[in-house]
């Protein structure tokens, strides 16, 4: 069992996404973030009754930017020798096997990462699929 090292409450500030402006109003805007930078913008200019827009004001603890519920950061793994940079720091980061490694190479993986005593997130991931078959 790997315990990870201690670190502040995980604190969110804000997680609702920022919308862009207009994309209620419009079917061919996307919801997703744009910068408003038009001369007469209300939101950019920031008006009463506008949505938020993004600022650095909004971003996370820097000692827990990036951290997953567990406590441990994610370094993406695609072979046994990408789990030997983990080695001293399995309190720190979980291996993520890339979605793109086969079956074979993911039982591989996962040997070494229980001699080594790394924490693999996504686990079984298509392993368990191929037991089905």
């Amino acid at each position: 069992k790997i315990v990870p090292r201690s670190h502040p409450k995980i604190i969110k500030k804000r997680t609702k996404a920022f919308v862009r402006h207009h994309a209620d109003r419009y079917y061919r805007l996307k919801a997703t973030w744009r910068r408003p930078r038009g001369i007469d913008n209300a939101m950019r200019r920031r008006f009463r009754g506008t949505a938020p827009m993004t600022k650095i004001s909004y971003a996370s603890n820097k000692k827990t930017r990036n951290l997953h519920p567990d406590g441990l950061l994610r370094y993406r793994v695609f072979n046994v020798s990408d789990l030997e940079v983990l080695l001293m720091n399995n309190r720190k980061y979980a291996a993520v096997i890339a979605h793109n490694v086969s079956a074979k190479n993911r039982r591989a993986i996962e040997e070494r990462a229980n001699q080594l005593n790394i924490k693999i997130a996504n686990t079984g991931a298509r392993l368990a699929k191929e037991e089905n078959e």
